[in-house]
């Protein structure tokens, strides 16, 4: 057997194209929460009545079901806001 046929060869002549999905995931992970922040203003004024003004995220889950709850800020009161829960770009009022 050479070291070409062992399966550590395998190993290590993979390791790049693993390197590439592990620093792409928080890329990706990322460009979801972009595309669901113009949902989420969308949410806000269509059934918030409140015209969007500063976006911030609560809170951000990953996996098989992940979400990402948003904040968005209303400009027609400094302390208003609503709250909005984006599930693959599927968004909700929550408050």
């Amino acid at each position: 057997m050479t070291f070409r046929d062992s399966p550590l060869f395998h190993f290590v002549a993979a390791l790049p194209a693993v390197a590439v999905f592990a620093a792409a995931g928080p890329a990706m992970a990322a460009a979801n929460v972009s595309a669901a922040q113009a949902e989420a203003k969308e949410i806000a004024k269509s059934m918030g009545n409140c015209t969007p003004a500063k976006v911030e995220v609560l809170r951000y889950t990953v996996g098989r079901e992940g979400s990402t709850t948003f904040k968005v800020g209303c400009t027609e009161d400094k302390d208003a806001f609503v709250v909005v829960l984006c599930r693959a770009r599927i968004c909700t009022l929550l408050r």
